[in-house]
């Protein structure tokens, strides 16, 4: 994968300043998204744990504004910008960073003819380590939206849960987070890469370096929106498991697939593929879009090595 020239660009590819760009980007285009979909997420998750009361996105919305106006609707907000700040940033760093160290391992020939096991591992690694820094604020978050009359601060949230509940009550849901949120990424960074390529070799009616920033950031976003479909059907029952978990501290894996059942686990999958289809479109867009403001290098999809 051959460098641009360095002099068009304000740092040199995967240098340090490149991958510190990659996080500030990463935590903007993660943390401002979710913060601006919070009244979707906070039905989403209530259509999960009361389906009997919250039984259709309309529904949720008008039950909720109901029950105590737009304020309700936006609880949690501060716990989903903190939380997904820092995992946007450990994550697209990372994914960036591992895609780099693990096609550094191989041939040119073997880093390209394998590429998407390249994406699909970068993208784990990266996500894994990314949910330890979001596990404590998703707990919160769930705990704020989800439990009747809890305070919807995330400053006084937090502190009683880890006076009445331990330190533990922070990470009880980390295995379920690891399991919705690593297949998410993986699919997210993978789906995402081959759409684009696909998208400039059979849709776009000329090559990517003769489009303009907005044709190339236009692209971006529908690879992105494609991908956050396919995103959210490959996650959604961890995601359920996640928000039954943290909302209720007594209930384990085993019983809350005993009571909800197979059927359950895909409750308010339509709420989860509008928000994470457009969720994890504006990612991409606002991601890319970061890169081209601060004029980072943005290699164009990959294309097969020259034989010697």
């Amino acid at each position: 994968m051959g460098k641009p020239p360095q002099e068009e660009f304000s740092c040199e590819l995967y240098s340090n300043k490149f991958f510190a760009l990659c996080a500030a980007g990463g935590a903007l285009a993660c943390g401002s998204t979710h913060t601006f979909i919070t009244p979707l997420d906070l039905v989403k998750c209530r259509m999960q744990i009361d389906p009997e009361r919250y039984q259709s996105i309309a529904r949720g919305f008008k039950v909720s504004l109901s029950e105590g106006g737009l304020a309700n609707l936006v609880k949690g907000w501060a716990p989903t910008f903190i939380g997904y700040s820092l995992q946007g940033s450990v994550k697209f760093s990372g994914y960036e960073f591992f895609k780099y160290k693990y096609s550094g391992m191989v041939s040119e020939e073997a880093a390209y003819e394998y590429r998407t096991y390249l994406y699909l591992a970068a993208s784990a690694t990266a996500e894994v380590i990314a949910d330890v820094f979001l596990a404590p604020f998703e707990a919160t978050k769930v705990r704020i939206q989800t439990t009747p009359c809890y305070t919807s601060k995330m400053r006084e949230a937090m502190p009683h849960m880890k006076a009445t509940e331990g330190l533990g009550v922070f990470y009880r849901s980390l295995l379920p987070l690891w399991g919705r949120q690593v297949p998410y990424t993986m699919m997210k960074f993978s789906s995402f890469e081959k759409t684009v390529e696909y998208l400039y070799a059979n849709v776009v009616p000329k090559k990517r370096e003769e489009c303009t920033k907005v044709e190339q950031l236009a692209v971006t976003f529908t690879a992105g929106y494609i991908a956050g479909v396919l995103c959210a059907v490959v996650s959604h029952p961890a995601d359920v498991l996640v928000s039954k978990l943290s909302k209720d501290p007594s209930a384990s894996v085993g019983s809350v697939l005993s009571e909800l059942g197979i059927t359950g686990l895909w409750g308010g999958l339509v709420a989860r593929i509008i928000m994470v289809g457009t969720l994890t479109g504006l990612q991409w867009f606002v991601y890319d879009a970061f890169k081209v403001y601060t004029k980072m290098p943005r290699p164009p999809p990959p294309t097969p090595p020259k034989k010697k």
